[in-house]
């Protein structure tokens, strides 16, 4: 370590990294192994006082900062050549309040650590499809979730946020208290501070079940069509979930034969029990599937079914739909039956609506008017396939570009330009939002992200 890190190690209750230092290589990597990044310093913080010596220390030597909470960014946003990384990940306490119905989280918690808290007490709150996913980065985005037809956008839940600014201020923002920064943190990303603390309201949630359900591709339009009409006559909010291109899974319920094929399958849960879902769930279940799991799970291993392990080559995108045309659903299944197998990627298609759609007006994200939102999330190994597997999910975004609603939200994209940037909020909220950045990061120290520039006269 020089002599100029070692003197943000002085007074710091955290862990100093640099090249070389055990431990440097672990803390570095994040969840997209396509990002391979190698950072000046990490500064591992464990207290508030950590974070503020990390960004006075980082902008007294000049450094780019990022901040990492979970490290699932798949633009890599957390990680930075040459830089400085604030990483709160030692900071992830949670405590739940089973009378007033909030958790109390730390910036560095993953949903695992609140979904752990909450379970025995039967609360939840929306988190991520990933339970390694930090709740930073998802909830400032906005936050989507399994349940979020029913309870609404991650961040929907907020009571308070507290933040650490650029130049070292501890500022609280809930809707009595800086109330413009607190309606930009609903949507807006890491642009403003780092977030140190949230406070979260819990909603009962006793009795949950998940299926997996599984049929040949070649039923795909059947499907596709029941499941629309099923959303267009009124799905019940308590099932959550979409239809998915995948491959078969190693899983004891699915046939060996269909292990590695490509497969059409629908991911749902259901905030009650298993009988109800099998009620909600009737049409597809009399299609057939050639494989299925249909069960009562608790909360914690609904959000952790899906958990892929670190290492996988990861790019992401999305496309808003007003409606799902039929015209529409075949562009899905041809870019369905173009996807990588065997590989773990996935083609989702998720119906929104219900509280998503409730709050649309009173944030800045205007793709929560979306009827349907179709999400390309390529996972590979090998770095040959790189090019098809981006191409393909960039042609993905691209087809069904006729159908979109022209909004975007913006946890779900990597680094697609400042025009969708700027779609992600629409322009009135854009540049509302430039101004929140002008009052609390003037120099834009925070662009490590989707980045809002800040309003200048």
């Amino acid at each position: 370590m020089t002599r100029t890190h070692v003197s943000l190690q002085q007074n710091f209750a955290g862990i100093v990294l640099t090249q070389g230092d055990p431990g440097y290589d672990d803390a570095r990597e994040i969840f997209n192994a396509m990002i391979d990044r190698r950072p000046a310093v990490i500064a591992q913080c464990r207290t508030v006082e950590d974070v503020k010596a990390a960004l006075a220390y980082g902008q007294r030597e000049g450094l780019d900062i990022a901040v990492r909470s979970g490290g699932h960014s798949v633009a890599g946003a957390s990680v930075i050549d040459g830089g400085l990384v604030v990483d709160l990940r030692l900071m992830n306490e949670v405590s739940v309040d089973t009378d007033a119905r909030t958790a109390t989280v730390a910036g560095g918690a993953t949903w695992a650590d609140v979904d752990r808290a909450c379970q025995p007490h039967g609360l939840a709150t929306v988190g991520g499809r990933v339970s390694s996913t930090g709740v930073a980065g998802l909830t400032l985005g906005g936050g989507s979730g399994w349940f979020e037809r029913k309870f609404g956008l991650a961040s929907d839940a907020l009571i308070s946020v507290d933040l650490v600014t650029a130049d070292g201020r501890e500022v609280t923002a809930s809707a009595e208290e800086n109330p413009d920064l607190f309606w930009a943190l609903h949507g807006g990303g890491g642009n403003f501070g780092v977030a140190t603390r949230f406070v979260f309201a819990l909603q009962p949630l006793p009795v949950t079940a998940f299926a997996l359900l599984l049929w040949l591709p070649e039923t795909a339009r059947t499907l596709l069509r029941t499941y629309r009409d099923m959303v267009d006559r009124g799905l019940p909010l308590d099932l959550g979930g979409g239809m998915a291109y995948l491959t078969g899974p190693p899983l004891p319920f699915v046939p060996d034969e269909l292990q590695g094929r490509r497969l059409i399958g629908m991911i749902a849960t259901y905030a009650g029990s298993e009988a109800e879902m099998r009620s909600a769930i009737a049409p597809l279940l009399a299609l057939n599937p050639v494989a299925s799991m249909i069960a009562e799970l608790p909360y914690t291993e609904i959000q952790s079914a899906l958990d892929d392990p670190p290492g996988f080559r990861n790019y992401w995108s999305a496309q808003h739909l007003a409606a799902l045309s039929d015209e529409a659903i075949d562009v899905f299944i041809a870019q369905g039956e173009a996807m990588l197998v065997p590989s773990p990627s996935q083609h989702l298609i998720l119906p929104w609506g219900g509280a998503v759609a409730d709050h649309a007006e009173n944030w800045p994200q205007p793709h929560r008017s979306a009827a349907w939102v179709v999400h390309p999330f390529g996972l590979w190994e090998d770095p040959a396939d790189d090019d098809y597997v981006i191409s393909w999910a960039r042609n993905a975004v691209a087809g069904l570009q006729p159908y979109s609603t022209g909004a975007v939200y913006l946890n779900f994209i990597g680094n697609e330009g400042e025009d969708r940037i700027v779609s992600g909020f629409g322009r009135d909220n854009y540049d509302r939002l430039t101004r929140v950045k002008a009052e609390y990061d003037p120099a834009n120290v925070f662009r490590l992200n989707h980045n809002i520039k800040p309003w200048t006269p």
